[in-house]
C-alpha cells in the first residue's frame, strides 16, 4: 500500500517513493536590497481543516532580525527561541543589537540572507531560494537580481518567483511576505 502525498507531507524524515522530503521543499526566498531585506514564503495548507492564517513561516528574532523557515514550524521553534535569547543576552550585556552573523553562528552552533542547512553549515547570499522549485527560483533570481534593486522591486520579484514555483495560485492566504530595514526593523 502506498501513502498519498499528504501522508508523506507530515514528517521531515518520511521519504516519498521519489525520495523527496516534502516538508523541507516548500518555497522560501530572501532578497537583499540597499534599503533592507525581503523574506517571502509559501504557506502550504496540508489539510482542509487547517486554518491558513494560523501558519507562520516568518518570525521576528529581534527588531532588526527576521527568519523565514520551510518545513514543519515546530522543528524551527528551538532554533528561533535560541536566536531570540542570544539577541536579548547580547543587548543586555553590550547595550547594542547583535550582528546577523553572530546570531546565525550561535544558532548553527546548536544546529536573512544567511542559509543554514540541517548540518549547521551557513552561507551568506544576496538572493536565495530554497525548497520546492528552488532550482528554477534560484535561476530566476540570478537573472533578475541586481545589487541596486529597491525594496519595493525586491518584494515584487519575490512574489513573481513564488508565483512561478508554487503549485497553487498565489493569494494572500498562502503567502507570507516581510521586509526588514535598518530604520524600522
Amino acid at each position: 500500500m502506498f501513502l498519498t502525498r499528504s501522508e508523506y507531507d507530515r514528517g521531515v524524515n518520511t521519504f516519498s517513493p521519489e525520495g523527496r522530503l516534502f516538508q523541507v521543499e516548500y518555497a522560501i526566498e530572501a532578497i537583499k536590497t540597499s534599503e533592507g531585506v525581503v523574506l517571502a514564503v509559501e504557506k502550504r495548507v496540508t489539510s482542509p481543516l487547517l486554518v491558513s492564517s494560523s501558519i507562520e513561516k516568518i518570525m521576528e528574532i529581534d527588531t532588526h532580525l527576521g527568519c523565514a523557515m520551510s518545513g514543519l514550524t515546530a522543528d524551527s521553534r528551538t532554533m528561533i527561541d535560541h536566536a531570540r535569547v542570544e539577541a536579548q543576552n547580547h543587548h543586555f550585556t553590550y547595550n547594542e543589537k547583535i550582528k546577523v552573523e553572530s546570531v546565525t553562528q550561535a544558532v548553527c552552533d546548536l544546529a536573512l540572507r544567511y542559509h543554514a542547512d540541517p548540518s549547521g553549515t551557513f552561507m551568506q547570499y544576496d538572493a536565495k531560494a530554497i525548497g520546492s522549485g528552488s532550482e528554477g527560483a534560484q535561476t530566476e533570481l540570478q537573472e533578475e537580481y541586481d545589487k541596486s534593486i529597491s525594496l519595493v522591486n525586491a518584494e515584487t520579484l519575490s512574489l513573481k518567483v513564488l508565483k512561478q514555483v508554487m503549485e497553487e495560485k498565489l493569494n494572500n492566504t498562502n503567502v507570507q511576505l516581510a521586509s526588514i530595514t535598518p530604520e524600522h526593523g
